[in-house]
């Protein structure tokens, strides 16, 4: 199984369009750094362009049990593509987002942590009583810069000295927006209304600056057992021609070089000492609302609050992964054995959490599987915590901080070579609810 780093070299600009309007006053927001799911899209639509045989037809189901009856041999294609990112590659050096509870400019040190002693006016509201996070240092108009290198990352998560101010990135110095103005366009006869006019922002990479992608597809086929057909190597050959792929929206474009690497560039958690687990995301991550059912017999909030994590008590309610590994035994083995397993004893005592984004996009009209046409339109908009929040955890133990750090890192038990955990409850597959974790230490007045 390998996963691939692909570096996407825009050939222009690039439009990355929301769910917002791009009428008469509204400028069309497209010049932000893309979300995971926009790229994870360009590439699964760039497989299917590129016409690959003998594709592995996925099922539609859920528990196990198929959807509808049609669907039992009809299924969907590229149903096992797993993607991370974007990143920033500069220079060969991958780059990641801050981390909010590391706020000074040039440097990876940490600068806010859980005050754990009562002070009067700091009760907390939120069920758990939650404690605040504080600042130790002054308040500065110097803001901090948005990305750091892999080895300011790895600096942070080790609280060791910081890297030099080569290591520290603002958003002008990896890209800048351009703003146009354009004429809307017949569908019918896909050339200009001359009625309909909008304005447009649009992405520049600055010279030097790529989008960072890792990528995994390993298919079955229609007659094998063993997933060992990979995709994404006969999708970007990297043979003497250049590969191009569709990247947003307004048919922008990029060249795509794919590279293996043994271990991946995201930075990895050091061992745990103790029994407090910080948990930084390096991806943003969704948490939706949870009604009560069969599964389900507390209904939680989602928004910033993870739906692994009790909404009253703040307990963790994931399981040990190295006991959770399927050995030999059926699926359905499996799943009732680690339905019994306990849940690691760990709690969810602070976060640092940004605004949220939002996550929407905006869709084509197609045909459903009936053949009726879907109309296109605004996609569903989802609020998630953004990449750089902070989650601190207190465990019984120290064994049992392992394990939640076993469970929470985006490595897992690997030394890196893999990405074992997307730790959001939608959307992981494309990239959402990757994270790191370190030790964190507590402040006290």
């Amino acid at each position: 199984m390998s996963h691939h780093l692909l570096k996407l070299s825009p050939t222009d600009v690039l439009f990355f369009r929301d769910g917002r309007p791009m009428e008469g006053s509204s400028s069309g927001h497209g010049a932000a750094w893309p979300l995971p799911n926009v790229l994870s899209s360009a590439i699964h639509h760039a497989m299917r362009r590129a016409d690959l045989p003998d594709l592995h037809q996925h099922r539609l189901a859920r528990n196990g049990k198929i959807l509808s009856p049609d669907r039992e041999t009809k299924g969907r294609v590229f149903g096992s593509l797993q993607t991370a990112g974007p990143f920033p590659v500069v220079d060969e050096q991958w780059l990641f987002p801050r981390p909010s509870d590391a706020d000074q400019k040039e440097s990876a040190g940490t600068t806010h942590f859980p005050l754990m002693t009562p002070v009067d006016g700091s009760a907390s509201s939120l069920a758990g009583n939650l404690h605040p996070v504080v600042s130790k240092h002054a308040p500065s108009k110097d803001k901090a810069e948005r990305w750091m290198t892999a080895e300011a990352y790895l600096a942070y998560l080790k609280d060791s000295n910081s890297p030099g101010k080569a290591h520290f990135f603002n958003d002008e110095q990896l890209f800048a927006a351009e703003h146009n103005i354009g004429i809307g366009i017949d569908p019918d006869t896909d050339s200009q209304d001359g009625e309909r006019f909008y304005s447009a922002s649009y992405l520049r990479l600055l010279p030097g600056v790529q989008l960072g992608l890792i990528g995994l597809c390993m298919d079955k086929g229609t007659q094998g057992k063993a997933a060992d057909h990979d995709l994404i190597a006969d999708t970007f050959p990297n043979s003497n021609r250049e590969t191009h792929i569709l990247a947003g929206g307004q048919q922008r474009t990029c060249t795509v070089k794919r590279e293996t690497r043994e271990k991946l560039p995201l930075p990895l958690g050091p061992q745990i000492e103790g029994k407090r687990v910080r948990w930084t995301l390096l991806t943003p991550a969704i948490f939706p609302h949870l009604s009560v059912s069969d599964r389900n017999t507390t209904e939680h909030p989602g928004g910033w609050l993870p739906t692994w994590v009790h909404p009253e008590t703040m307990k963790v309610q994931l399981k040990d992964p190295q006991a959770s590994v399927r050995g030999s035994e059926s699926r359905e083995g499996w799943r009732q054995r680690v339905s019994v397993l306990p849940a690691i004893d760990a709690t969810l005592v602070a976060t640092s959490i940004p605004r949220a984004v939002t996550v929407t996009g905006w869709a084509l009209g197609d045909s459903d599987d009936a053949g009726n046409l879907m109309p296109g339109g605004a996609r569903a908009t989802h609020l998630a915590v953004p990449a750089g929040a902070v989650y601190y955890f207190e465990a019984s133990s120290a064994e049992e901080a392992r394990k939640l750090a076993a469970a929470l890192n985006w490595h897992g038990l690997s030394t890196g070579t893999e990405i074992q955990n997307r730790r959001s409850s939608l959307m992981g597959e494309k990239g959402f609810g990757l994270g790191v974790c370190s030790n964190w230490h507590s402040h006290t007045l």
